[in-house]
């Protein structure tokens, strides 16, 4: 036993939970995790990291998460370790497409990936539009965890004193991964903060891919 006082807290606060619980294995099992997610584990297998992100919340964010970590229930998994993938998911199209396609919960965002992750329409870039969107997407963060670990703040009090006019060169940071993100699907930078305009081409792109799947391979 490695850790014998976690277990501990697992037998006092799970255990008697569990006994009562006639529902597959939970009770035989007491010290396990209820349901494993063996599709999520299987596409993570092999990866030293993948994407984590907010399913409900004020802003829609994204973070690197350690392939041993265990989400919990108010967290999506996206099976990529690859900076170009995160850029793509930080950046301002993707956000705006999510939001035109997801429900809410009073004000904030109910992220709903079967309407909106597995709907978005990812670019076809050029090796080199692609080694852009990573450049940018590892110095957004870089200087994004910098200022947390500076400030010790989490990223929501981070974007709440960004919009009261903060870290300016995080917001520049920004701003140079959401152009170079719409560069990869073609677009002036002008269309880059406009969501509105972004949401209109992507559901255009998302159209084309439906009547051509064979065409898409973003991948």
């Amino acid at each position: 036993m490695n850790h014998p006082q976690a277990l501990g807290v697992v037998r006092e606060k799970v255990k008697p939970d569990r006994e009562r619980n006639t529902q597959r294995h939970f009770a035989r099992l007491w010290w396990q995790f209820a349901w494993p997610r063996p599709r999520m584990r299987t596409a993570t297998a092999g990866l030293s990291r993948y994407v984590s992100a907010t399913l409900t919340g004020k802003r829609l964010l994204f973070v690197w998460s350690d392939a041993n970590w265990c989400p919990s229930n108010l967290t999506a998994v996206i099976a990529r370790d690859d900076d170009y993938a995160m850029g793509v998911l930080c950046s301002r199209a993707h956000s705006a497409w999510v939001w035109s396609r997801s429900s809410s919960l009073e004000t904030r965002l109910r992220n709903t990936p079967s309407t909106a992750f597995e709907t978005f329409p990812w670019p076809s870039p050029t090796d080199g539009q692609r080694a852009a969107v990573a450049d940018a997407s590892r110095a957004m963060l870089a200087r994004r965890e910098a200022i947390s670990r500076a400030e010790g703040i989490g990223l929501t009090e981070l974007y709440n004193r960004v919009d009261d006019g903060a870290y300016t060169d995080l917001v520049k940071l920004h701003r140079t991964l959401d152009e170079a993100v719409a560069s990869c699907y073609g677009w002036l930078k002008s269309l880059a903060q406009n969501d509105d305009e972004l949401v209109a081409a992507l559901g255009l792109l998302n159209v084309i891919h439906a009547e051509n799947p064979a065409a898409y391979e973003p991948f």
